[in-house]
């Protein structure tokens, strides 16, 4: 168990310097219009019960990686609104958690060496493509907002092949370790994946 950790944090740390995050497919023209209305659409409703237990369930767990109460809190409830998008394609929380925690570790001030920023990594084009500034990267609900928009329009591009979809984010298709990197982390986080989905 302890060798399978050393593991993943020494594969973590590889992703770390290798610039993990290079996001090249974040290129794809199509994509200017789902995040432009990813972030039209920033204003969130969930479900009182679903979001107290998925609060109750992943806050614990992100102690340890951040440790301002008010950021994690916040990053718990964009996540969680984010997933639960309504009129959107359904997202499992727990994925988008794991892909913040291979991109950047829950550090919102994280850059790689593709120029890529922030907790899900988003390439710094965006801002500028969509009226905003680079360091909107860097805060929490923007971030977020176009990461999931980004996962969300290659899961429906990979008809929900997850470990394509993520390549496609990642930048790396063709290659296996970043999408089983995440899918190792998903585990972790996935204790409240079906909440919302009785809706």
């Amino acid at each position: 168990m302890r060798r399978g950790a050393a593991l993943a944090l020494a594969a973590l740390a590889w992703l770390a310097l290798c610039g993990s995050a290079r996001a090249d497919q974040q290129r794809d023209p199509e994509l200017q219009a789902v995040v432009a209305r990813a972030i039209a659409q920033a204003d969130c409703f969930v479900d009182q019960y679903d979001s107290a237990v998925w609060y109750t369930l992943m806050e614990p767990r992100l102690r340890r990686l951040v440790k301002e109460k008010n950021e994690r809190v916040d990053i718990l409830r964009q996540v969680y609104c984010e997933a639960h998008r309504p009129g959107e394609t359904h997202l499992a929380p727990g994925l988008v958690m794991a892909v913040i925690a291979v991109e950047s570790r829950f550090d919102r001030w994280a850059v790689s060496n593709a120029g890529a920023v922030g907790l899900m990594q988003v390439m710094p084009f965006w801002p500028e493509r969509l009226g905003m500034r680079r360091y909107e990267l860097t805060h929490i609900a923007p971030n977020i907002h176009m990461g999931c928009a980004i996962l969300r329009y290659y899961l429906q591009y990979e008809h929900n092949n997850v470990r394509r979809a993520l390549a496609r984010y990642n930048g790396s298709v063709g290659r296996h370790s970043y999408p089983e990197l995440v899918l190792s982390q998903w585990a972790r986080w996935n204790g409240a994946d079906d909440l919302g989905t009785h809706h």
